[in-house]
């Protein structure tokens, strides 16, 4: 039997449904209604069957370690005494077996001090979506009745931001909006002392492809180039961006960091009723299109492992990635960019990325600007 490439990372849908209604959330707004058809919260039972599931397969492969973000929906709509549960039978499964990092990435609005009490507890770290300043984060980011969130996040914001509760703030997430202003999204987010910002650019197909496209046009390129020019020439560091971070190492020793650029998405999903599904990014392609007939019920996650979705999701397997974007100069900087965002109905997943020309163009820049100033450097020191 084929040797079992294994899983370090997991992303648990505890909560399937949200306290917010984010038009350009890819769970509910996008192509996939499966959320509709699982639990609302993971059953107790199962979260044991997971944790009994995820420590045997770290112990088969004598796993170092593994990383579990908990994730919804809102994930918070579970409860403290189901998070508790969750997080602490996880952490007697693994202990002595792996070092267990959870996390957990919410849209900030419940976050309380009895919360941060519980994140103390079992050394969790929490990540925060917010895409700017109030006008910037209304656009999408409304509560079901459409007052705006806005208020609410920054008071779960200024509790992770106490010095006691630091070590708990893992960043902020934002989605890239063509209508706001770079630098102010950027510099807003700044304001909340972020150990770092993932920027995320909208999820989108051929078939529904993202606002502002044109094939030939770089609007996002644009718009990130703009961040990384604040960011980059700042006199210190600020804070980490990966998507910046990841195109820096890919320049300079041609190996990534993360796949928050590339083609590999190296975690699994597993939904409230211990369905394991691909990264739910895919969601934004089709009705389905993250599903893999796999559950904890029946499998384990090496079976899950050998899955060919799965192994071609991971990078892996005969030509994951598009003719066009095998013999592309750049395709070792962008990796052909995110998988959900090469779909077309006509032909699947054999294209090159909805973005590829604003992949191109910010890879390429980044590239150029890094490789020119370590060169200065080198000749400087010399």
């Amino acid at each position: 039997m084929r040797k079992v490439r294994p899983f370090r990372e997991w992303v648990v849908k505890v909560h399937q449904q949200c306290n917010l209604a984010c038009d350009h959330c890819y769970v509910y707004e996008l192509q996939d209604t499966s959320w509709r058809r699982k639990p609302s919260v993971i059953p107790e039972a199962s979260a044991n069957r997971l944790a009994e599931k995820v420590a045997e397969h770290a112990r088969a492969h004598a796993l170092p370690a593994v990383r579990i973000v908990l994730h919804g929906g809102e994930p918070l709509l579970a409860g403290k005494q189901r998070i508790e549960h969750i997080v602490s039978v996880l952490t007697s499964e693994l202990r002595g077996v792996s070092d267990c990092d959870i996390s957990l990435q919410s849209n900030g609005t419940l976050l309380d001090s009895d919360w941060l009490d519980l994140f103390h507890r079992y050394g969790m770290s929490v990540g925060i979506s917010l895409d700017g300043d109030r006008t910037a984060n209304d656009r999408h980011r409304r509560s079901r009745n459409g007052r705006s969130s806005h208020t609410a996040v920054l008071k779960g914001l200024e509790l992770l931001r106490r010095p006691e509760n630091r070590a708990r703030y893992s960043g902020l997430l934002c989605t890239v909006d063509l209508a706001n202003d770079p630098v102010a999204v950027y510099e807003e987010l700044l304001s909340h002392e972020p150990p770092m910002i993932n920027f995320l650019l909208p999820h989108s197909t051929w078939e529904h492809p993202p606002p502002g496209h044109d094939s030939l046009a770089t609007p996002y390129a644009d718009w990130l180039l703009a961040v990384f020019q604040r960011w980059y020439t700042a006199p210190v560091q600020e804070t980490r961006i990966p998507r910046f971070e990841d195109i820096m190492e890919r320049a300079l020793s041609g190996r990534a960091l993360s796949g928050t650029v590339g083609a590999v998405s190296d975690f699994i999903v597993v939904e409230s009723d211990l369905s394991v599904e691909l990264p739910d990014n895919l969601k934004a392609a089709y009705d389905g299109a993250a599903a893999t007939g796999l559950n904890l019920f029946d499998h384990d996650f090496d079976t899950v492992a050998r899955h060919p979705a799965v192994v071609a999701a991971r990078g892996a397997g005969p030509a994951p990635l598009a003719a066009d974007c095998l013999v592309c100069p750049v395709v070792r900087l962008c990796g052909g960019g995110l998988r959900a965002h090469r779909f077309h109905p006509r032909n699947g997943f054999d294209n090159p990325s909805v973005y590829c020309a604003d992949l191109r163009l910010l890879t390429t820049r980044i590239r150029d600007r890094v490789v020119a100033d370590v060169r200065e450097w080198f000749g400087r020191a010399s």
